[in-house]
C-alpha cells in the first residue's frame, strides 16, 4: 500500500502505477495500452498545442464499507465526453473502448484507492487530444484517449460554506461558443477571473451570462444552486456544462418530494434564496456562505450560523451515500468494478 495520509489528501496530483492509451489513427481506433510513464511524447505542430482540440472528463471510484469499489454514473461520463468531441470536430470515443479504459485504470491502481470513511476518494481524469501534426487551420487526423485515476481529498473546503465574487468584468463562454462542453479552453478563459478573485479572499467566481449579464451561468469549475422554500433552482443556458453531479441532485430533490426549476435566474434573485451552492464532481457541493457583486456592490449571505443548510445538506449525504454503497441505489447510478 503506498504511504500516503488518506485524512489529509489535498485534491492534487499524486502519481500512480499505471495510466491507459489508445490512439486513433489512419481513421480508426487501435488497441488499448497500459503505461507507466507520467509523460507523452508528442509532435511540436499537435493539434491540440495549437488549435485547442482537447476535451477531458471527471470522474470517482469509491470504496464501500462492504470493500466494493463503486465508480459513479460513467456512462454519462462516456456520452458528454462525446458531445465535446463532436463540437471540436474529434472522433467519437466507442463505449467499450471508454469502459475498457477506464475500468483498467482503475484496476491496475487499486492500492491507490482511499479507505471508506477516509474522506477521500479516487479521481479519474479520461482526456482526448488531437495529437497529429497539424499546421494549418484545421482538424488534425490522429488522437489520444487517455486515462489516469490520482486519490484526492476534499475539493476547496470539502463540505463547508465557501465566499463567491461575481466577476462581471469577463465572460468564460460566448454565447454560442463551446462553453456548454467541458473543453480545456473554457477553464483557461477563467483563470484571470479566478485568481482576481482569490486575492480578494474569495474561494471561487461566478460568471454571469456573456450576453445581457443580467443572468447567473457558471460558479466557478462548477454549476450553481439554489434552494428556495421547496424547490431546487438551477440556471439554463447554452455556455453552462451540464454537470452530471447537478442533474444527480435535480433528480434526488425530486425523489425527495420536492419541485425542480431549471430556467434563467436574474442576479437579483439571490436575494430571495434560502440555500446557494456550486456542484460538481470534486466538491459534490460546495455550500455559498456569501456572494458579492463587484458590479454592484451587492452581498447576498446564506449559511448566516456558519453552517451549510439542510436541504444542501440531505442532498450531499444522500448522493455521498448512494456512491460509498450506504444507501441503496434506486436510481442505478453506481457500477461496482
Amino acid at each position: 500500500m503506498p504511504n500516503l495520509d488518506w485524512e489529509n489528501l489535498p485534491f492534487a496530483y499524486h502519481k500512480t502505477d499505471y495510466n491507459i492509451r489508445c490512439y486513433f489513427k489512419d481513421g480508426k481506433w487501435g488497441k488499448i495500452e497500459k503505461s507507466d510513464s507520467e509523460y507523452l511524447q508528442m509532435h511540436i505542430a499537435a493539434g491540440c498545442l495549437h488549435y485547442g482540440q482537447e476535451a477531458f472528463e471527471g470522474m470517482k471510484a469509491f470504496c464501500g464499507k462492504d470493500g466494493k469499489i463503486r465508480i459513479f454514473r460513467w456512462e454519462e461520463n462516456a456520452k458528454r465526453l462525446n458531445r465535446s468531441a463532436e463540437e471540436i470536430f474529434m472522433p467519437e470515443i466507442p463505449r467499450e473502448i471508454f469502459k475498457q479504459a477506464v475500468f483498467s485504470a482503475i484496476e491496475l491502481n487499486k492500492k491507490f484507492i482511499p479507505p471508506y470513511n477516509s474522506g477521500a476518494s479516487l479521481y479519474i481524469r479520461p482526456l482526448l487530444i488531437g495529437s497529429g501534426a497539424q499546421l494549418g487551420l484545421h482538424p488534425t487526423k490522429e488522437y489520444l484517449f487517455l486515462v489516469f485515476v490520482n486519490p484526492v481529498g476534499p475539493y476547496l473546503l470539502g463540505f463547508n460554506p465557501i465566499d463567491i465574487l461575481i466577476d462581471r468584468d469577463r465572460d468564460r463562454a460566448a454565447p454560442l461558443g463551446v462553453g456548454h462542453i467541458k473543453a480545456g479552453g473554457n477553464y483557461a478563459a477563467s483563470f484571470k477571473s479566478l485568481i482576481k478573485a482569490e486575492k480578494q479572499g474569495y474561494h471561487s467566481v461566478m460568471f454571469l451570462d456573456p450576453k445581457e449579464k443580467k443572468y447567473i451561468d457558471e460558479c466557478g469549475p462548477a454549476n450553481f444552486f439554489a434552494i428556495k422554500g421547496n424547490t431546487y433552482i438551477t440556471p439554463k443556458s447554452k455556455s453552462i456544462l451540464a454537470s452530471i453531479t447537478n442533474k444527480s441532485l435535480m433528480r434526488l430533490s425530486e425523489n425527495m418530494g420536492m419541485k425542480v426549476e431549471q430556467r434563467k435566474i436574474r442576479v437579483e434573485e439571490l436575494a430571495e434564496f434560502d440555500e446557494a451552492g456550486s456542484c460538481g464532481t470534486a466538491a459534490v457541493i460546495s455550500p455559498i456562505k456569501k456572494i458579492v457583486d463587484n458590479g454592484t456592490g451587492k452581498t447576498y449571505e446564506f449559511c448566516k450560523d456558519g453552517k451549510p443548510g439542510p436541504i444542501s445538506t440531505k442532498l450531499y449525504n444522500r448522493l455521498h451515500a448512494i456512491q460509498y454503497g450506504d444507501e441503496d441505489d434506486k436510481f442505478s447510478w453506481t457500477t461496482i468494478i
